[in-house]
């Protein structure tokens, strides 16, 4: 098998060969490994790569296959960890100066997970600093690129990850969602993400993360649907670290995930009611997306869900978490934090406590109206993002008090979350949502079709992206920039 197929291999496959040892989780490694070395130079994707580590832990790996030891679901399966994400003994910076050289004292729950699991970690993914924006550079490791066209953005917070995934530079990326921080960079770099409901995995980032509050997810990056449900098998379940933590469901997401499904009601929105632009492309992409579940015999309406446009209240919760946390640094750190940044935690530091409280009530009346359109279908299709992958450095406001950026859709200029309005309604909602590769543009970037379920049903959303996949695969398809 020639190194590159091993790269752009499932988990699922490649964990079923390591326990024949038909390939060995050191084979799998050291091929990923020599890929990293290449690739990683030109897109930027990992930060901090542990590749010394990866080897002994995948030589310790297929010992215990060897040694007839009991092994865990991803035993010798290469991952990365985005750097938002605590690892013990593993610098992780959050994409901050002022991290630069932190070292974790301990792991955070997904991340314990993931070694009693028996992964083998390749290291850091990079993030834009405490994951604050759509796209992923900062001041410590610079810019992302998108592997498809190293002139775009790869899409943020998560970028890193989405990057190395699209690049076969490790078959798992664990990622974390603010307002779409995995589904954004999945939808740019033309692959498979999953934010879950809130609380069906355990959230406990740094202290300095607990801004996002209830709006922060964990989640995995594929290229692969079982490979999500594989990670989500691990990952799932109460943990006492996270009081938001649900007990994890009795059965297996991966066991029953080519299970058949019901006569299914499906949904559609173009705009939630309230998105003032969509890219052509992206809208006939995700609408001859639809209709290929058309075969399954589900019936599809289109959904009658209107928000008011939420974009101002969800930037007065985010904002402000910004400024309670960052506040205390800013005077010794003011001069190395992104420009942008600072204008986040000033915006935030401006609401008054009855500002807040509003915005916490109106945030529940979001969640209300998203219920209420999930009484009617089972599940909620939307675009993943209005537009595909938009040149590094737009998505920067040039014009502070109308929040306008340098994104342009359909002639409209767009505010610093007017190129997503699809993605961090479901944050405040807490409802769990896939993005899923549906189409591209016609010049050759990935269009991301959003799957969105009820509260705690990850599962159908899981066997819904499954059947568009059965239909409609996509991973023949790979960046021609950095083959």
């Amino acid at each position: 098998m020639k190194r590159d197929e091993i790269c752009f291999m499932s988990a699922c496959e490649m964990a079923e060969k390591i326990k024949t040892q038909e390939l060995t989780s050191q084979e799998i490694t050291e091929a990923i490994i020599e890929r990293i070395e290449k690739i990683n130079p030109i897109i930027n994707a990992y930060c901090t790569p542990t590749l010394e580590l990866a080897r002994e832990m995948a030589k310790k790996a297929d010992e215990a296959v060897n040694k007839r030891e009991k092994m865990g679901l991803l035993h010798g399966i290469p991952v990365s960890i985005k750097d938002e994400t605590d690892t013990k003994g593993i610098r992780t910076t959050y994409g901050s100066k002022m991290f630069e050289n932190n070292i974790p004292r301990h792991d955070e729950a997904v991340v314990r997970r993931l070694r009693n699991a028996g992964v083998v970690i390749l290291g850091k993914t990079n993030t834009p600093a405490f994951g604050y924006k759509g796209e992923t550079d900062n001041l410590i490791f610079g810019v992302t690129k998108n592997p498809w066209n190293l002139e775009r953005t790869p899409g943020g917070s998560s970028g890193g990850a989405a990057g190395a995934v699209a690049s076969g530079l490790g078959p798992i990326a664990m990622g974390s969602d603010g307002g779409g921080s995995i589904r954004i960079p999945c939808c740019f770099c033309g692959i498979f993400g999953l934010k879950s409901t809130y609380g069906r995995v355990p959230q406990n980032s740094m202290k300095l993360m607990g801004y996002l509050g209830t709006f922060a997810h964990k989640g995995p990056l594929v290229r692969y649907v079982k490979d999500a449900a594989l990670v989500l098998d691990v990952i799932a379940g109460q943990d006492d670290s996270d009081r938001y933590s649900v007990p994890k469901p009795n059965f297996s997401y991966l066991e029953k995930l080519n299970d058949t499904l019901n006569k299914l009601k499906i949904g559609y929105s173009l705009d939630l009611g309230f998105a003032e632009a969509l890219d052509p492309e992206v809208e006939t992409s995700v609408m001859n997306g639809l209709q290929k579940f058309e075969e399954f015999g589900w019936s599809i309406e289109k959904s009658k869900i209107m928000l008011r446009n939420p974009e101002s209240l969800f930037l007065s919760l985010w904002s402000t978490g910004f400024g309670y946390i960052l506040k205390p640094y800013l005077k010794e750190w003011k001069d190395k934090m992104e420009p942008d940044l600072i204008e986040i935690i000033n915006h935030g530091l401006s609401f008054s406590a009855k500002e807040l409280k509003i915005a916490e009530v109106q945030r529940e009346m979001v969640y209300a109206d998203i219920c209420r359109a999930f009484k009617k279908i089972d599940i909620l299709i939307t675009p993943t993002i209005a537009c595909p992958a938009f040149e590094l450095g737009k998505s920067l406001m040039i014009e502070e008090e109308t929040r306008k950026t340098g994104i342009i859709i359909n002639g409209k200029n767009m505010t610093d979350l007017g190129w997503t309005p699809f993605t961090y309604p479901f944050n405040m909602s807490g409802h769990p949502a896939a993005s899923i590769p549906c189409g591209w543009s016609s010049d050759g970037l990935p269009i991301g079709m959003q799957i969105i379920g009820k509260r705690f049903d990850e599962l159908t959303v899981l066997q819904v992206s499954k059947a568009f996949e059965d239909i409609s695969p996509w991973q023949d398809k790979r960046p021609i920039i950095i083959k």
